[in-house]
Order: structure tokens, then sequence, then C-alpha cells
């Protein structure tokens, strides 16, 4: 096994063991026996034309506000794949094609009215699709490759063609709702995705995890009362107006299929492992999924224009590294991550190549220049309120108590 094949983890806070190119463990011994760690990514150029138009920050712009580029630009995206491009990586991974969805799956979810609106803004000069999302000529073929390209995913995984797969798609999804965009989300990704796997794969349980930094509310109220799918999102705590307290958890037939983690402003490596050991993967194990889609936020950076938190690149790529094992452990390794925030087009890239490495189990040997300015911060470690915010969203999920902080009283270390 060479150098570039080596597995970027090892050990994470859940306990599982984290498997590296080959498929044995990374600790030496041997994992379960698997057809190989063949990762799947999508991406298309097609992702670069919706066109948010100028904005101040998300915000329309007008009054005060001086006109200037949307944060929901290209850029980040681009520079992503650009970085997995030249690093090396693109030619590990197995390149699935982008497809349209057609009218009849994006109603899956979303209401006529509300397709017929876009799709006729989009043939003229765009407009708003709801609460700050704009979007322009051409938008809607692109959002809806966007779904399919996460539909196309999902497909490969369940096929076997592929163990894992990231789609590196845009415009986000985890806020549309059925009848309205929200955030710069026009079409909801990865609802749709899920909704794919349940009607046309026929699978009967799909957990969804949301690491974006802002709650995946859209993705939430699809699913309030579905039995069938779980939801979990862990975010900054009312950040952007949005909810997500630990309160909700369901309705109907669906009480207990929704689980939220609200974390406080500032928040690091320490409370996310500690979130996902005591919450995330707890509740999985629960549920059982037949399959795991995430939305995969990388704005919780502390380079991100849009959050207060301060994870780095080293902590997305632990959190995709107990994602993956909870999929080898409950459902033989069947994860999909689909791209949703990340909106610093400088740092954002080496957060998602740590992502797609680990999902591929393939180290590319790419340092992140931006770690160093934050990794000592003792405020990576754990801390008491934070740990506080955890222990209350498990026991609002009916899970465990913690008995005591992963890796050592408030020690944020895995």
């Amino acid at each position: 096994m060479t150098e570039q094949q080596a597995a970027a983890g090892s050990r994470s806070a859940t306990g599982m063991t984290a498997t590296n190119a080959t498929g044995d463990a990374a600790d030496g011994t041997a994992a379960p026996p698997h057809p190989g760690l063949r990762t799947g990514f999508v991406w298309d150029e097609w992702f670069l034309f919706h066109n948010t138009g100028l904005a101040t920050g998300s915000l329309p712009s007008g009054g005060w506000k001086e006109p200037y580029e949307h944060l929901e630009n290209p850029d980040a995206k681009r520079r992503s794949f650009s970085l997995i491009s030249v690093s090396g990586l693109l030619d590990r991974l197995v390149r699935i094609p982008s497809r349209q969805a057609s009218f009849e799956e994006l109603r899956y979810v979303h209401t006529e009215d509300y397709l017929r609106r876009i799709e006729a803004g989009s043939r003229e000069h765009g407009g708003e699709a709801g609460i700050n999302t704009e979007y322009g000529n051409g938008s809607y073929e692109v959002a809806a490759r966007a779904v399919g390209s996460v539909m196309n995913c999902v497909d490969a995984v369940l096929d076997g063609e592929v163990r894992r797969a990231y789609a590196l798609v845009r415009p986000p999804g985890h806020h549309a709702g059925a009848d309205q965009g929200v955030g710069s989300c026009v079409f909801a990704n990865v609802a749709l995705g899920v909704t794919h796997a349940l009607r046309a794969r026929g699978l009967s349980r799909v957990a969804v995890v949301d690491m974006d930094v802002h709650h995946g509310n859209g993705t939430q109220e699809i699913f309030y009362e579905d039995p069938r799918v779980l939801t979990i999102s862990i975010h900054q705590r009312g950040w952007y107006g949005l909810a997500g307290e630990v309160d909700e958890r369901g309705a109907g037939a669906g009480v207990g299929s929704a689980v939220n983690v609200p974390l406080p402003s500032g928040s690091g490596r320490g409370a996310y492992l500690a979130a996902f050991a005591h919450v995330v993967v707890p509740a999985l194990r629960r549920f059982e999924p037949e399959l795991i889609v995430v939305s995969a936020g990388f704005d919780a950076s502390a380079f991100d224009p849009t959050s207060s938190m301060i994870l780095g690149s080293d902590a997305f790529r632990e959190l995709v590294a107990v994602l993956v094992e909870a999929a080898e452990e409950l459902c033989d390794g069947r994860i999909v991550l689909s791209h949703e925030g990340g909106y610093s087009p400088s740092a954002t890239p080496f957060s998602v190549l740590a992502a797609v490495e680990e999902l591929s189990g393939v180290s590319t040997g790419v340092e992140d220049p931006f770690l160093w300015f934050i990794r000592d911060s003792p405020d990576q470690q754990l801390l008491p309120h934070q740990w506080d915010c955890v222990v209350e969203a498990a026991l609002a999920a009916d899970l465990p108590r913690p008995a005591s902080a992963t890796g050592g009283p408030l020690a944020g270390t895995a």
C-alpha cells in the first residue's frame, strides 16, 4: 500500500474502527469483508451556471446595502473541485454522471405550482424562489441537475457500483420546503434523494445527518411525520432565524424521528465530537438505517462568513470518519454525502478535500495552510456549557444520559 493510499483516520470518539484504502482497519486488524472502498464522485460545470446575482452577503441589496457578489456564488464549489483535481484525488474516484431530475421526480417533494413558477422564471430572468433565494435564467435546469446527481449517487451506492459517494452539487438544498426556496436552496436535494431511495428503490429506513451550521429545517419539515426517515441536525443554536430546538422531535407517526443538536456559538472540535459520539451515533444505532445520507455543509468552519463556529478541516475529516464507521456498522457501508454550505472560497476547499479523502480512504498529502490559525486554540476543547447542550439534546431524544465527556472530563479529545 502506498503512502497516498493510507487512510486519514484511525479510531474516532465512537470507538468504531476506521478502515483504510485496502479495506483493512487502520490499526492493522482485518475489517469485515466488502467489495472494496470504491468511492463515487459527481461534479458538473453546469453547477457554476446557477446565477444568484448581486446581493449584500445573502440579503437582497438595496437601501443602505450596497450590491456585492452573493455569498452563494460558484467560487467555493469551483475551487473545491479544482483542489480535488490537482491533488490527484479525482483520479482515485469513480466519476458518477450528473443528470437532471425529471419533473415527476421533483414532484416527490415539491408542489406543482412551485415547480411551474421556477420553471417559468428560469426561462426569463429568474427571480426569488423564496426567502433569500435568488435564481437566474437557466437555474431550474441547474437545480434539477443537482437533484438528479444526488439520485444517481444513491443509485450507484445501492447498486453496489460504488461503496460510498460524494455529490459536489450546487445550489444547496436542505432549507428548501415543498412550496418555496429558503436560504439559497431551490430544490430539496437530499430530501428528494431520500424519497427516491424510498419510492423508487424500495428502502424502508433512511437516515439523514445534517452537519451544515444552519439548521436543516427544510429536510426536517418534509419528513416531520414520516417514521421511515430519521433526520438529525447539528447546527449553531438560534442562527439565521432558524429554530431546530431539541423539542422538535417529529409529529404524528413520525414522533421521535427528528433529532436536533443546537450547539452554542464558538463550538469547536470537542463539542462536535461529543455531539456525534453521544447523540448522532446512538440515534443512528437505534434507528438502524439501510442508507445514510449526509447534508455535508462546511460552514461551521472558523473561516466561514456565515457562522460563529471554529471547526477546521481536521475536524470535518473526523466527523466524516465517524459517519463512515457508523455506515459500516449499520448499513453495509452505504453512505452518500451531498454538498450544502461552505462559503469561504479560500478555506472551504481544504475542508471538502479532507472530507472526500476520509470518505475514499485516500490521503493526498495536501496540507491545509489555514489549520495553524486555530489548531492550538483552547476553545477547540469541549467546554462545560457546550457539554450541557449535548446532554440536553441526548435526553430530549430519549437517548441514554451521557456519563462523561468524550476523551475525559471536558477534554474534547477523541
